[in-house]
């Protein structure tokens, strides 16, 4: 029986660190309560772009990012009812170890801190491939650690035998955690990874299908799904309306007045009046194409940016930069998101049709937001081999990581903000672009303090990944210069 997104029927799946299990638990999960006839709502908490491919494919729905950092904790509780419209029970797949969040920052955008925010109980997966009764000290530290945050159980993960088995759980008892799964290592559970994690479902899809298939067999046959089930008719009621694009728009503020930032030149202080929208001869307002980047290069999306855009009035059109020689007809603004064109770069490159439309369409003066693999693909060139060419600059990828949340300040206007807008982002990647910023910067980053990005003519491009929805007016003054440009 459906309920309301706000009593919704939910639990975080969360563990002590890295590499314990969280994913295969939580994606197994949510494959296993599917195949019972579940309607189930994927989430995860963090910045992450690809565990929500393979939430995707387990379930069916859109997998959904819960990031306190990036739109702040008032909107993790909305966004997460909004994801969960519809649904029979909501799975949260957590981030690093469960009290790990943005560095120096306490508990913001942890796993706990997003548990509490829902009023979700947590079932902890823990790595038991090489402890016996220590297991019950690790527990014990992470049930009464914050005693906010409710630890309903465990699911012990890559146990060797039975006999393993039964020590664990002899250990755990003493620990007052009821133990709610057993997971051996199974090889074909296992999913690739690579420079930036794992390989995108995109990238291997039928391999993909078959992975997420086996987590589900896994977690069938090792977990006790009607406990779990009975753990997240647990979860407290919350409180509020479901996060609404429309609504979001509506209620955005007026962009601020552009101040001087990070040694910009003084932008105009006056507001610019917008001009009339177009309308039809029914005298309804005409939407106005845009197209998104998609495909195996260009993985990276958050879904309520597009959401944002319909909002705004956009229609929005996803094309494949790899497949497709030339835009959706009738484009009238780009945005390309992230994703891994350094892995595509022959491909992108050999596609000279649809880089020359690029180039045209941004020489037309037309909205183009780009974010980290946008960024590349439309410089010059990109490790050696010939990209769009609409910024000077070139790229190439890095032996260095570059990983970690931002607080970000507008330095330029552009199609996406005013000079003075404050956002918060998120970096991630293995390349280099040279030089960092244009004569007319996108960000400024206020820790560490540099500008980075680039702002020219109708391009908005940047290394930073920003979610729209802490931001709405983002897309509607994107929306709006694709009307009037």
């Amino acid at each position: 029986m459906l309920t309301s997104p706000s009593s919704v029927p939910r639990l975080v799946v969360a563990a002590p660190s890295s590499g314990s299990g969280k994913t295969t638990v939580a994606t197994g999960l949510m494959a296993a309560l599917t195949a019972r006839g579940l309607a189930v709502s994927p989430h995860k908490v963090g910045p992450d772009y690809i565990d929500p491919g393979y939430h995707s494919l387990a379930t069916g729905r859109t997998g959904r990012n819960l990031d306190a950092y990036l739109c702040g904790p008032e909107l993790v509780g909305p966004l997460f009812a909004h994801g969960a419209r519809g649904c029979d029970i909501a799975v949260v797949e957590g981030v690093m170890g469960m009290f790990d969040g943005a560095a120096g920052e306490g508990e913001l955008a942890s796993t706990a801190q997003v548990a509490k925010l829902l009023r979700a109980p947590v079932v902890l997966v823990v790595d038991a491939s090489s402890q016996s009764r220590s297991v019950a000290a690790l527990v014990h530290g992470f049930a009464s650690w914050d005693p906010e945050v409710r630890i309903g159980g465990v699911i012990l993960n890559k146990v060797a035998s039975d006999r393993h088995e039964e020590l664990l759980r002899e250990a755990l008892e003493s620990a007052g955690v009821p133990v709610l799964g057993v997971l051996r290592r199974v090889a074909q559970v296992d999913t690739p990874s690579r420079h930036l994690g794992l390989v995108p479902v995109a990238e291997r899809r039928a391999a993909a299908v078959e992975a997420v298939a086996a987590m589900g067999a896994q977690v069938a046959q090792g977990c006790d799904l009607e406990a779990l089930v009975a753990l997240a008719r647990g979860a407290g009621v919350l409180s509020g309306a479901a996060w609404d694009a429309a609504e979001a728009l509506d209620s955005s503020p007026p962009p601020p007045l552009p101040v001087p930032t990070l040694g910009a030149a003084p932008p105009d202080p006056r507001f610019r009046p917008e001009r009339p929208r177009p309308q039809s001869p029914d005298g309804l307002e005409r939407r106005v194409r845009v197209a998104v980047a998609g495909g195996a290069a260009f993985t990276f999306s958050y879904a309520e940016h597009a959401e944002l855009l319909s909002a705004a009035g956009a229609e929005v059109v996803v094309f494949d930069p790899l497949r497709d020689e030339g835009l959706p007809e009738g484009t009238r603004g780009l945005v390309i998101g992230g994703g891994f064109p350094e892995v595509y770069a022959a491909e992108l490159s050999g596609n000279e049709a649809l880089r020359k439309e690029v180039a045209a369409l941004v020489e037309s003066g037309a909205p183009v937001a780009a974010e980290c693999a946008g960024l590349l693909y439309l410089c010059r060139e990109l490790d050696g081999q010939p990209m769009c060419g609409v910024l000077d600059a070139t790229a190439r990828m890095s032996e260095r990581l570059t990983l970690g949340y931002r607080d970000a300040v507008a330095v330029s206007d552009s199609v996406l903000a005013v000079a003075g807008t404050r956002m918060r982002g998120h970096e991630f990647h293995r390349t280099v672009v040279e030089p960092g910023s244009g004569a007319a910067p996108a960000w400024g980053v206020l820790a560490p303090r540099r500008v980075e990005g680039f702002v020219e003519r109708g391009v908005h491009a940047s290394y930073l990944h920003t979610h729209w929805a802490s931001e709405p007016g983002v897309a509607r003054r994107f929306v709006e210069r694709c009307r009037t440009s």
